[in-house]
């Protein structure tokens, strides 16, 4: 089973809707076309309304299909982690031939033993999102990673198994089903965006990804390149606009650009003798309002929304792994927010903005990863993961066979990189006037 071929990640956010269209070709991920739009129809990263969902996945692939000059027709969808559920599963099959000898294991034997793992019954209100195979087991050999092509007479496999809210997943899908388009991949989303913007040895030893989003706030400890846990604040980015506009007086709209353009996370970094004007409901003249009085009101959501997170990180060690602490998303490109962070978590704080072209802004964390960490399975975690396909056969494809059309008519644009850290230290306001550019420019 090869990769290559093309690849879109579908990122349905409470703030905006963001695709890539991805070429993965002799094992390099290039990115050849994206769109980006605002979000309707959703609330605290939740559908609400489909129709309006469905016209907004419209208008974003019509952008990406331009630009990557390519029609889409599957996708790779993140699933947020909403009441996400972590659990170990594991099934046993025999594998023997009629009879009863040890028979050589083929990708068919892999799909029944997961198969068999899954018959665990969950409760009506809860569906699988994925499923990850950790060991398997033949004839009492355990550690196997793939059992393929070995012998024997008896199989198990362990897995961990992420479940989600039925009502979630089915509304995720039937929006995208009824933009006209297939769900080929549905990955959850803190898996997604930690195989982004963390290292392998982040992953490895332990480290917090919060992303910091519109709708709301999610928190994942990756451990052992395993996801441990995960907690989501139902207060984003949206709250601090909300704050603004009913401190100010100003509308939504006015709210979102002051922030972007003006704001500061921490008090420490704005100026009280800078000034800016704020259009104010119910007066012809606008208000003038100090970018530090700003930063109060930023600061205040903020220092909420992160000893919610402390409490929570806290309850489960998590502060103590010693990779610290990662902040992507939206939120995470306006000045201030990391000296914030280890104000009241306590630990050292970094952020991840990925580095294609482009697509330099903290928000595209997840609609990357996506198509990054599917481009990454191995061929026997794509087996398994694919077992939860109804109709889904596999079929033993041979790499000479592979071609896509009109590979030399794409642009080649950079190639997708892991995150890298730049440990020198930058002044306060270097850091600022760098976000305060981003904000100005991206949707949260």
């Amino acid at each position: 089973m090869d990769h290559s071929g093309i690849y879109v990640g579908l990122d349905i956010g409470t703030t905006s809707i963001k695709v890539i269209v991805a070429e993965y070709i002799k094992k390099q991920l290039n990115i050849i076309g994206y769109g980006n739009t605002r979000s309707a129809g959703l609330n605290r990263g939740v559908i609400v309304d489909i129709d309006q969902v469905v016209e907004a996945i419209k208008n974003v692939i019509k952008q990406a299909e331009q630009k990557a000059n390519k029609e889409i027709t599957k996708v790779t969808v993140g699933i947020p982690a909403n009441l996400l559920q972590i659990e170990q599963c594991q099934g046993m099959i025999s594998v023997a031939n009629e009879d009863g000898n040890a028979k050589e294991i083929d990708a068919n034997d892999v799909i029944q033993v997961t198969k068999a793992a899954l018959v665990k019954s969950l409760p009506p209100e809860r569906d699988v999102i994925d499923v990850i195979p950790d060991e398997f087991i033949v004839d009492g050999f355990d550690g196997i990673k793939d059992p393929r092509g070995m012998v024997g007479v008896r199989m198990e496999m362990k897995a961990v198994m992420y479940t989600g809210p039925k009502t979630i997943l089915h509304n995720i899908k039937k929006c995208v089903q009824k933009a006209g388009l297939e769900v080929k991949n549905t990955v959850v989303a803190p898996l997604a965006m930690a195989h982004l913007a963390l290292s392998d040895a982040e992953q490895d030893f332990g480290t917090i990804l919060i992303d910091l989003g519109g709708g709301q706030t999610t928190a994942a400890v990756i451990h052992d390149h395993k996801l441990k846990y995960t907690y989501v604040d139902q207060e984003g980015g949206d709250y601090v606009t909300r704050d603004i506009s009913i401190v100010l007086n100003t509308s939504m709209e006015n709210a979102e650009k002051i922030k972007r353009t003006y704001g500061y996370a921490h008090t420490s970094f704005a100026s009280p003798d800078d000034v800016f004007p704020v259009e104010v409901v119910g007066q012809q003249e606008p208000e003038q309002v100090s970018e530090e009085y700003l930063a109060e009101i930023i600061e205040a959501r903020m220092v909420q929304i992160l000893e919610k997170l402390n409490q929570a990180l806290e309850s489960v060690n998590a502060l103590q792994l010693p990779g610290g602490i990662v902040l992507t998303g939206g939120m995470a490109a306006i000045p201030g927010i990391r000296e914030l962070a280890e104000d009241i978590l306590g630990v050292n704080v970094k952020i991840y903005i990925p580095e294609e072209m482009n697509l330099r802004f903290p928000a595209f964390t997840q609609v990357i990863g996506l198509v990054d960490y599917v481009t990454d399975q191995s061929e026997i975690e794509q087996i398994v993961t694919h077992t939860l396909d109804k109709d889904y056969e596999y079929e033993e494809i041979n790499e000479d066979d592979i071609s896509i059309d009109d590979v030399e008519d794409y642009p080649q644009p950079k190639k997708v990189k892991k995150a890298k850290r730049n440990k020198k230290k930058k002044n306060k306001s270097g850091l600022a006037d760098k976000f305060k550019g981003l904000f100005s420019e991206l949707l949260d």
